[in-house]
């Protein structure tokens, strides 16, 4: 058995992405701030350490929904984030804003709040776009040259950031304003409830952005947790640092 009282909340979800949902219940930030450990974690959030524990302990996920990312390459992991949820925030991100926008004409005099909420997601788009483009154009694309590099035994290549450890600390910035952002949103909207008189769209658009903080936090909790920290021990190795 796991003294998870020692483990931090990100080696937590790293180790089984279904503990997502029991931080989730309780409101522990798993993904920005994944550094935490378990009891420091529960105490800010004013939850019950043994209840989560018993929680973590009790969860049962299908095999098929409990992915091991820990056990993937680097390269691998990199793929998969580029692929799946870069992809999805560049498509499922438009549509939600379409979406709210149509919510908002029509709703939005009624539910005030809906324009805040409109607001901070259209900012979030913008920003993750510009977040994407970054990691997609310098980071991961250094990220794979390490890798290659590790295989075939060569020297590390030049960077012009100098070291890797630059551009993670700003996407690690960056994630941090995200994950504010998105807790913003989720008391905007009362969890992401609807009032009993909202119609189909405005139930469906609020889903729609729970899902998608779901999706964020997966992604955010990928890289903070598990990418960073081992594209920072591969600079060091192929640097000759222990």
């Amino acid at each position: 058995m796991k003294d998870y009282r020692t483990m931090t909340v990100g080696d937590i979800v790293a180790d089984n992405f279904g503990n997502a949902g029991v931080f989730d219940k309780y409101g522990i930030d798993f993904c920005c701030h994944g550094f935490v450990l378990l009891p420091e974690a529960c105490q800010k959030a004013g939850a019950d350490t043994d209840k989560v524990i018993k929680d973590i302990e009790n969860l049962a996920l299908p095999v098929s929904e409990n992915i091991d990312f820990k056990s993937w390459p680097l390269d691998l992991l990199v793929d998969y984030i580029l692929k799946i949820h870069h992809r999805n925030i560049r498509r499922d991100g438009p549509k939600i804003q379409e979406l709210l926008d149509k919510v908002c004409r029509v709703h939005g005099e009624d539910y005030p709040t809906l324009y805040n909420v409109q607001v901070l997601f259209g900012q979030s788009l913008s920003d993750l776009n510009q977040h994407l483009d970054k990691e997609e154009l310098v980071l991961f694309p250094y990220i794979y040259e390490m890798v290659k590099a590790g295989l075939d035994n060569t020297a590390l290549p030049e960077f012009h950031c100098g070291s890797i450890q630059a551009p993670i600390s700003v996407m690690m910035s960056e994630h941090d304003a995200e994950g504010e952002r998105y807790r913003h949103i989720e008391k905007l909207t009362n969890g992401y409830s609807s009032p009993k008189t909202a119609c189909n769209s405005y139930r469906l658009v609020l889903q729609q952005l729970k899902q998608f903080e779901a999706a964020l936090h997966q992604h955010i909790h990928l890289e903070n947790n598990i990418v960073f920290p081992r594209a920072i021990q591969l600079e060091a190795e192929l640097k000759g640092q222990p």
